[in-house]
């Protein structure tokens, strides 16, 4: 199963890579250099296929607990001052997707969006610093039952060229459903509130949509 932001690039991809193959056996008389592009280019289709996909998650729902919105790689868990929403201290947890994992984002919970921004910026690699401040990035904020609000920010990294965000401001969502994806390595950063128990560790690898971030 595919996410339908890739729908166009597989597509696009398909129809170039069946228009390098035909040429290649039809204008290239050598049989080793035709069957070298042929698998070339199998294997670049495999990779953008791959960078789509998109599993089912069971997601079990608890307003007690903040689930892991992205699949990835846990690079932050320290206490910060939220300069944007918030502009307090919070709780930050940074986790860190390369290309090679799933890159739906997913509702850490469920409540209203209370706020939804997107902001163009550069593109440093993601675990840097200053990515959460200097780079494309949206910042969300959701308004739940138990944790009150809680912020969520995709950040575009040094591959990643597009954000997409689903949340709209007076929505109701729901945790575990889509909420948007970034294409091409990326990093999403939560804002929790102080008393929040955080249930991961650093260099903790999790799964969007399952695995539990916090809990109060």
């Amino acid at each position: 199963m595919f996410h339908k932001e890739g729908y166009t690039i597989i597509t696009i991809s398909f129809i170039i890579i069946a228009l390098i193959n035909l040429l290649s056996a039809t204008y290239i008389d050598s049989e080793l250099i035709s069957k070298s592009i042929g698998l070339i280019t199998i294997i670049v289709l495999i990779l953008i296929l791959q960078f789509f996909r998109n599993p089912k998650r069971k997601t079990e729902l608890n307003d007690e607990l903040i689930i892991s919105p992205v699949d990835g790689k846990v690079v932050a868990i320290e206490k910060v001052h939220e300069k944007e929403y918030f502009k307090d201290e919070r709780i930050q947890i940074s986790i860190f997707m390369s290309p090679l994992n799933v890159h739906v984002t997913r509702y850490a919970a469920s409540g209203s969006i209370k706020f939804s921004k997107y902001h163009p910026g550069k593109y440093l690699v993601a675990w840097h610093p200053k990515s959460s401040e200097k780079n494309e990035r949206t910042t969300i904020v959701i308004n739940t039952k138990v944790f009150g609000e809680i912020l969520y920010r995709q950040i575009a990294g040094a591959v990643a060229r597009r954000i997409v965000n689903y949340a709209k401001v007076g929505n109701d969502v729901v945790q575990g459903k889509d909420a948007g994806f970034i294409k091409f390595g990326s990093r999403v950063d939560l804002f929790l509130p102080l008393d929040s128990k955080i249930k991961v560790e650093l260099n903790q690898v999790v799964k969007g949509g399952e695995d539990t971030i916090a809990e109060k």
